[in-house]
Order: C-alpha cells, then structure tokens, then sequence
C-alpha cells in the first residue's frame, strides 16, 4: 500500500544558507527556479501523495502563502511559530494530521535527480511494515553533491542500516526522504526531540532500514551549493 500522505519539514532556520536566508525561509529557496519546497512537493505528488502536512516556524507565512494554492498534493499546515519542537517534535504534533497509515517524510531542503524511476516510488515499493519501522533514502557519499561528511550508516544486503561508529567512514548518508510507522511515535517524548533518537531506536530494534538512491543526491545547505543544485538539474533535464 502506497503511502498517500506525507510530512515535509520546513520549520529549520536556514542559518548555514544566510544571507539567502535573511528574509526567506530556506524552503522557499530557488533552485532552478523553483522553490527547494516545490521541488520536493512536486515528487510526492507524483508519487500519489494526496496530502502533506508542511512545518513551519521560521518566516512562516510565507510558505503558508505559497502552498495556500497546491492541490497536488494539498498542504496543510502544522503552525509550530511558537514553539521550538525540532525535528521529532514535529512529527509527533503532526501524528494527528497523518493518521494510521505508514507516511512519507522528506525535509524541505532535499534535493535529488532521479534515476530510471523515481526514488519515492521505489520507498514505496521496498516499504515493508512487518519488518521495518523507517526505511531511509540513502545516497552513496562518493556520487553526492556538496556533501563532504563521512556518512550515517553502512547497509547490510538485506537494506539493515548499522550506524557509523565515531572513527569510521561509512558509504552512505541519509538522503532527507524516508517512510515511518507511525507506531514508531507511540511512546516518543512531549516536546523538543531530535528525529534521530527514533532512528536509534528502530536501529536497536533491528527494525531500520534502507535503500540505495538511484540517480543523484545534492546537500543544499549553503548558498555556493544551490549553484551547483542548480548547475546538476539542468543538465538533468536537458
């Protein structure tokens, strides 16, 4: 079963992508000529997604404005202006907007080319439930654009993530795009907690996993690296 709802993450303050982020929130961000926001609503769109909930908290009318017209997918808003929840906190605020079934959740920020078949598609796909909590989009560090850290994971055959131990340099980093149980929430902390903390737990569980991004990540987190985003898609779509 195909995910139809999905969570993107847009309430981050963009401090490595200043002075762009000055007076815009980095998803609104242009790449290509077109906003770091759409790019990502655009594929799960594509993917059959019917309804995101987007995050917002920094400068956050102007992404309510700027979803206010999508239908696909349609965007609901989950208003955190007052609130600082961080990444797993606004999962959980947005639980009740997702409902029951297994959700995509893609930062804003993520960027990528497709392979010959779209990476979202291929989640969906690879999603088993019986045994996993999160499966992750990861992309191959050697291939990636503007991304110079030393990975999150290694992966086994079989998908299973085991997490980078602090010396090591592993091959592959998590790529912003992801399917979640949202079982895995049932007993998460009230309020501010990082996502990874349930990427840890699933990982002790056995029951994190991932899969290899075909085509091409890029890591948009500064301003030089929206030129070479941009540089990287054109030539895709030429």
């Amino acid at each position: 079963v195909k995910p139809t709802k999905a969570m993107v993450l847009a309430a981050g303050l963009g401090v490595r992508m200043r002075p762009l982020t000055d007076k815009m929130p980095k998803p609104l961000v242009r790449v290509a000529g077109r906003a770091l926001l759409d790019h990502v609503l655009d594929k799960l769109g594509d993917a059959g997604v019917s309804e995101a909930v987007v995050n917002v908290h920094y400068f956050p009318d102007q992404i309510i404005d700027h979803t206010a017209d999508r239908t696909r997918p349609r965007v609901i808003i989950s208003d955190e202006r007052d609130e600082v929840l961080e990444t797993g906190g606004g999962v959980v605020k947005a639980l009740p907007l997702l409902g029951s079934a297994p959700f995509f959740h893609v930062n804003a920020d993520t960027m990528w080319i497709d392979g010959v078949r779209p990476n979202l598609a291929r989640l969906a796909e690879a999603f088993d439930p019986a045994r996993m909590d999160i499966l992750l989009l990861m992309a191959p560090t050697t291939s990636s654009i503007g991304y110079g850290g030393r990975g999150d994971y290694g992966m086994l055959p079989d998908g299973a993530l085991r997490k980078r131990r602090e010396h090591q340099v592993v091959p592959f980093v998590y790529a912003g795009a992801a399917i979640m149980s949202p079982s895995l929430f049932k007993d998460a902390p009230a309020g501010e907690f990082s996502l990874t903390k349930m990427f840890d737990r699933a990982n002790e569980q056995e029951r994190l996993f991932g899969l290899r991004l075909d085509g091409v990540w890029m890591h948009v987190g500064t301003p030089d690296a929206v030129q070479s985003a941009e540089e990287a898609f054109l030539e895709s779509v030429a």
